[in-house]
């Protein structure tokens, strides 16, 4: 059986891999999420880690980065990766919402109290904000696992998100991105979608890219 086989509600399965703190996976995770509404298909939400990405070349980044990735990354990966593991896969969803709305949208930040409202919002028990801190993490072979299943399907010289879709013969293919800002809607979106399940059906198709001249845009979220 392909990987691409059916979802239980017989739509056709589209795997995202996101890091909460990364504003480029947020705007493409609201793409896909409209996508959800145009086309016959089922986002499956699955977590990957800038800071783990990160880990063998922290020495080249540059220190603002590198900051970022030691103080701020780890928190809200290690609180959605527990949620996850105590409270199952649907959990990921809603709760990925909740955080990437306060970090982008309202300008909030990878906060200790944003984490926390985000928690209380989907209703999960708040003391897994404790989970934020917990540097000998409990659940770190999870988050390192999920995070090398969708890099394994890449690559290493990627980021975040990492989308899997349906490729050539039913199988999936897995990319880095879109990246784009801001977030499609509507016809936009659909048509966005239906290009990255073009290039999905070639074989040998590997990348499409231009430098980025503008920053992230959420006006529209």
């Amino acid at each position: 059986m392909s990987e691409t086989a059916s979802a239980p509600s017989g739509k056709t399965p589209v795997d995202f891999w996101f890091d909460p703190l990364c504003p480029w996976a947020w705007m493409t995770s609201r793409w896909v999420l409209e996508v959800e509404k145009l086309r016959d298909i089922e986002v499956r939400w699955h977590i990957m880690s800038l800071a783990v990405l990160n880990e063998p070349k922290l020495d080249e980044l540059p220190e603002d980065y590198r900051e970022l990735l030691t103080t701020k990354a780890w928190a809200p990966i290690r609180v959605v990766t527990a949620a996850w593991q105590k409270h199952g896969d649907d959990v990921l969803g809603p709760l990925y919402t909740a955080l990437g709305t306060r970090f982008h949208n309202q300008g909030e930040g990878p906060t200790r109290e944003a984490i926390a409202a985000a928690l209380e919002e989907v209703g999960l028990p708040a003391d897994l904000i404790d989970y934020a801190d917990q540097e000998d993490f409990e659940f770190d072979a999870e988050l390192r696992a999920s995070h090398k299943e969708g890099i394994d399907k890449v690559g290493q010289d990627v980021g975040t998100p990492v989308i899997a879709l349906p490729g050539a013969d039913g199988e999936q293919i897995a990319f880095f991105g879109p990246v784009v800002t801001p977030a499609p809607k509507g016809e936009q979106a659909a048509r966005l979608w239906d290009g990255t399940i073009a290039v999905a059906s070639i074989p040998g198709f590997y990348e499409i890219k231009r430098t980025r001249t503008v920053g992230p845009d959420f006006s529209n979220l």
